[in-house]
């Protein structure tokens, strides 16, 4: 864990997991530009020290959000460097995609641990300072938590879960004022889906999607932010899928299209 001096305790302190690239370092730039400080966590120590350098008022902090002690170590580094906690992004994931019959408990179980537990352990440990602060919580899961597809028993079934769960912590939380949402981004224009998806599969989400393109991590940390925001102060148990219109093409034929 970084070491840093106490910074402004009435400076709006939000703590983004995953935060070391992707979503969650675009969220956390976000809410730089929103006058928030910034715990930014990730279990990449090197990526994590690379994406801070430069950044003005953030405390890098190593953690697998899948231990419990390493999560109660961190909200408690993050609460000795800032006083407070405003919002949590529950942003860290893990991907494995493979038909069911290949997926094996172990794998299985690394997906639970890090997509669902991980949400569910660092949502815990911030409820006694969101009370304090009356924050919010929002969680990522995806458009493969609301809709099934191919190789996705492990990763779409933890997000599924995830966007339950949100909705349990919102009903539960919401007499201490605290609000919990749900992002479920659909296809996201990032390094690695760009190496991994070839021009065949860039082609077909093209065409699944009204608005034909990817979106941008830029696009979803905007929402994110939105949502912990005054802006969304009567907005709780909801998920927004940023989506660019797939979740609800339904069948969505491009030939239907044409």
């Amino acid at each position: 864990m970084a070491e840093n001096a106490v910074m402004n305790n009435t400076t709006p302190t939000a703590i983004v997991t995953g935060a070391a690239r992707g979503i969650g370092l675009a969220t956390t730039q976000l809410f730089l530009a929103k006058g928030y400080q910034v715990a930014m966590v990730d279990r990449d120590s090197d990526e994590l020290q690379r994406a801070a350098q430069g950044l003005q008022q953030v405390l890098p902090v190593e953690c697998d959000v899948s231990d419990e002690t390493q999560v109660a170590a961190m909200v408690q580094a993050v609460l000795a460097w800032s006083g407070r906690i405003d919002a949590l992004v529950n942003n860290a994931g893990v991907a494995d995609f493979g038909p069911i019959e290949e997926t094996t408990f172990a794998r299985w179980q690394t997906v639970m641990r890090t997509n669902l537990d991980g949400v569910f352990l660092c949502s815990q440990a911030v409820i006694p300072a969101l009370k304090d602060s009356q924050g919010s919580i929002v969680n990522i899961a995806s458009i493969s938590g609301l809709r099934a597809s191919t190789l996705r028993v492990a990763y779409g079934t933890s997000k599924a879960a995830v966007i339950h769960l949100s909705k349990q912590q919102a009903v539960e939380l919401g007499e201490y004022g605290i609000r919990v949402n749900c992002v479920a981004p659909g296809p996201v224009k990032t390094k690695l889906s760009m190496a991994v998806h070839s021009p065949e599969i860039i082609s077909a989400y093209h065409d699944a999607i009204p608005l034909n393109r990817y979106g941008s991590e830029a696009e979803i940390g905007r929402v994110i932010v939105f949502l912990t925001s005054a802006e969304a102060s009567y907005l709780t148990g909801q998920v927004v899928a940023v989506d660019g219109g797939f979740e609800a093409t339904g069948v969505g034929l491009p030939a239907l299209r044409a």
